[in-house]
């Protein structure tokens, strides 16, 4: 990745596509419809209400981020998406029941615009629902081919050079990468064969890259994290990012982990249930589509507690996750955590966290985030894996010969500094030597 000698600015409309117009895509859209005409505030958006600290802490020179970058704004983004229902997204959004009709009747009109094109499914994939508005082909080569003129066609019916892809559909059955996933041409073959490995979420993610859209993966899906997808964003000049938006209960746990680690304090065990009673609980419930789950939940702690370097605080840790679908909650889902620590002298302690969180609330800044950045990234000539957008993800993409970071201040700073320098900034390191000297 090199740094830009300068970005172009986002002078035109900016394209937002998502895969799968459910809850979380609806409650992105009607939040930005919302907040464009001064109707709500689009909290937990870093490029909307953060600052950005720029030289030293004596200049006070903290700039919002929305003024500091070259990003696209609330007034340019146009939206669409695909999903396996031919509601649209008004009707999805009263359908979820995550926005009550204060914030859905203001924007009723505007948000019927938003219609689902045919989704591109296998249920082999996704046991739990069964679509009624899908695509028919012959194989998956041609699955893609139809998504690839359907992003053709958006770009031209509302007049956009840049569009991004935002994946908010639901969770997939675990997927292994096989040999079909190693290069462009074995990929290619596979789509052609219908190869199993090829999961519904990888053709949206060809499909996109083929088109030069940018593309975040919200899912533990195995969507765009193999070596054939990102050979190809190199070679077409697409920056990639995912996986798995980081909201509810491992958000805490990247927030409380790296505490315990800074300050020394031993982990015996981390027990984690959750309730919840959406369209992805309902999908979670099939064993299949939680085994995708739960490695993408399971990784975080062995990676912030690195129990090979610390076996005496953390090479026992028992860590457990399960998920439970209730429909009574929908989507306001319920995380609880007990956690077993021990400080001085191996005395023990417990720490119990109960999280009423509500999913999509959590997820829809991050989509508004992530599409903005990846705009950004392109504009600035960014390909491949960004690995500065962890911060948002519960299973940061990463360079093969890496580790992935976990620690959420590490991202966060790492997200900041990347900001910093792409626009010729110098990035912070917080060591504040010379204000003593």
């Amino acid at each position: 990745m090199k740094q830009p000698k300068s970005i172009p600015r986002a002078t035109d409309k900016l394209g937002v596509l998502m895969p799968g117009l459910g809850a979380v895509a609806t409650t992105t859209i009607a939040g930005v419809m919302l907040a464009r005409r001064g109707l709500a505030e689009p909290v937990g958006s870093l490029t909307q209400c953060a600052t950005i600290r720029l030289g030293k802490r004596t200049e006070d020179n903290s700039p919002f981020l929305k003024d500091y970058l070259p990003l696209a704004s609330l007034d340019q983004l146009v939206f669409g998406g695909w999903d396996i229902f031919p509601e649209n997204a008004y009707e999805s959004a009263a359908h979820a029941k995550v926005l009550e009709p204060r914030h859905l009747d203001p924007i009723k009109d505007e948000l019927s615009q938003v219609k689902a094109m045919k989704g591109a499914f296998n249920p082999e994939y996704v046991k739990r629902l069964n679509g009624t508005h899908v695509k028919e082909a012959k194989n998956k080569a041609e699955l893609v081919e139809q998504l690839r003129e359907d992003i053709r066609t958006f770009k031209k019916d509302n007049g956009l050079e840049r569009v991004v892809a935002v994946w908010c559909g639901s969770t997939e059955i675990y997927v292994e990468p096989a040999d079909v996933h190693q290069s462009v041409e074995a990929f290619e073959k596979g789509l052609q064969d219908d190869d199993p490995s090829i999961s519904n979420s990888q053709l949206y993610g060809w499909a996109c890259i083929q088109e030069g859209v940018p593309y975040a993966n919200g899912s533990p899906n195995l969507s765009i994290e193999f070596p054939a997808a990102v050979a190809l964003a190199k070679e077409k000049g697409v920056p990639l990012c995912g996986s798995d938006f980081k909201t509810g209960q491992t958000l805490m746990k990247t927030i409380l982990a790296p505490g315990f680690k800074a300050r020394m304090l031993g982990v015996q065990g981390w027990f984690s249930t959750n309730i919840l009673g959406n369209r992805d609980g309902e999908v979670l419930d099939d064993p299949d589509s939680f085994k995708t789950k739960e490695v993408s939940k399971l990784g975080a702690l062995d990676h912030i507690f690195q129990p090979k370097k610390y076996p005496q605080l953390y090479g026992d840790l028992y860590h457990k996750v399960r998920i439970n679908y209730y429909p009574p909650r929908g989507d306001a889902k319920e995380g609880w955590d007990n956690i077993d620590i021990f400080g001085w002298l191996g005395y023990p302690m417990q720490i119990k966290v109960d999280f009423l969180c509500r999913d999509s609330i959590l997820a829809a800044p991050i989509v508004l985030d992530l599409a903005l950045f990846m705009d950004l990234a392109q504009r600035a000539g960014f390909s491949g894996i960004q690995e500065w957008l962890s911060f948002y993800f519960k299973s940061p993409v990463h360079a093969p010969e890496l580790y992935p970071e976990h620690d959420l201040f590490i991202q966060h700073t790492k997200l900041k500094n990347t900001l910093r320098w792409m626009m010729g900034d110098e990035p912070i390191s917080h060591l504040g030597h010379e204000y003593y000297d």
